[in-house]
Order: structure tokens, then C-alpha cells, then sequence
């Protein structure tokens, strides 16, 4: 009975260690969730659950091209380098995958480019990009944001700032915590 008991202990003992230890490293880990609270809280409530949702999975499947060269090697390709626009702001560098790009279909499972911003040790991903091609219709809506116009690429996009918190909002086009200078 005392070794059955001892046993137990140990498992337990184990186990909260393991929650401890888990817990103390979420934060540092490069999947971590990354907090957008105040975009969540300016969402209607009936959005917000969809959109943590989304958001999740946004991460989920992008956590890997933390490292650009995961992203090379899944098929990503250099768009353009740092960007910022005009008034509106800094963008980043954007990675597009041209296959998802012309599949025509707005899928969190599978977006359609990537956005890092340059750091002195490489690039840093912090946010993605739906989109689809512009053929003349209406901007197609998702989570209530609505995709902008890319003329000079021909696509409809809509930013999801799911790695960088925004001030401007989590779908908004640029983001003023970007910076295109290497820090």
C-alpha cells in the first residue's frame, strides 16, 4: 500500500511540475498566443468567439514560418521588400504563395502570404495576409473586415496582425508597431 501510495505522489508531483514548467514557458515559446485582447474587445460580441477562433488557427498554422526558411521551403516567395505606406504606415515584407493566392478561396487553414518585419538577425513574422484576385467584383468580407483593394497586384487582401498587436485594429491594412529599419 505505501509503495502504491508513493507512486501516486510521485505521479503527481511529476505531472504538476510538467504544468509548472509548461506554464512558465508559454510566454517564450514562438507559438505563443499573442495577446490582442483590445482588437478582440472592439469586435462585436457574436465576432468574437469566431475571430479567437480564426486567430487560433491563423497561428496554429503559421507558427512554423517563424523561420523564414520553413516558409521558403512550404512555397512562399518574396513579394516585396519592407513597405510602408505613404500616410498610412508601415506594412513589412510580404511572402506570398502564388498556388494558395490562385486558388481563389479566403481559408485561414491555408493564407495566402505572410508578413515579417526586418530585425537585425532576420526577419520576424507578424501577421498574414488573406486574399484573393480582383476580377471586378465586390471586396469579399470576413469576420465583418472588409478586404482592400491591391491595385498594383490585383488581389483584394486583408491583413490579420496575429503575431504583432495593432492599435489600428487586427484586420487593418498597416500596423504603427512595425518598423522597416533593422532594430
Amino acid at each position: 500500500m505505501n509503495t502504491t501510495r508513493s507512486r501516486s505522489l510521485r505521479q503527481s508531483l511529476a505531472i504538476s511540475a510538467s504544468v509548472v514548467l509548461l506554464t512558465a514557458c508559454a510566454n517564450d515559446a514562438p507559438v505563443a498566443p499573442a495577446r490582442q485582447a483590445a482588437t478582440e474587445a472592439r469586435l462585436a460580441t457574436g465576432q468574437r468567439t469566431a475571430a479567437s477562433d480564426v486567430i487560433a488557427t491563423l497561428q496554429r498554422v503559421t507558427g512554423r514560418y517563424h523561420s523564414l526558411k520553413a516558409a521558403t521551403d512550404d512555397g512562399f516567395v518574396l513579394l516585396h521588400s519592407c513597405e510602408v505606406r505613404g500616410d498610412e504606415g508601415p506594412v513589412g515584407t510580404v511572402y506570398v504563395h502564388f498556388g494558395r493566392l490562385l486558388d481563389g478561396r479566403i481559408d485561414p487553414e491555408l493564407p495566402d502570404a505572410l508578413i515579417y518585419e526586418p530585425h537585425q538577425d532576420g526577419l520576424k513574422l507578424v501577421g498574414v495576409e488573406l486574399a484573393v484576385l480582383n476580377a471586378g467584383q465586390d471586396p469579399p468580407q470576413f469576420l465583418g473586415a472588409t478586404f482592400q483593394s491591391e491595385d498594383e497586384f490585383g488581389v483584394y487582401a486583408l491583413h490579420a496582425w496575429v503575431w504583432r498587436e495593432n492599435p489600428e485594429g487586427m484586420f487593418a491594412q498597416t500596423n504603427p508597431r512595425v518598423s522597416c529599419g533593422a532594430e
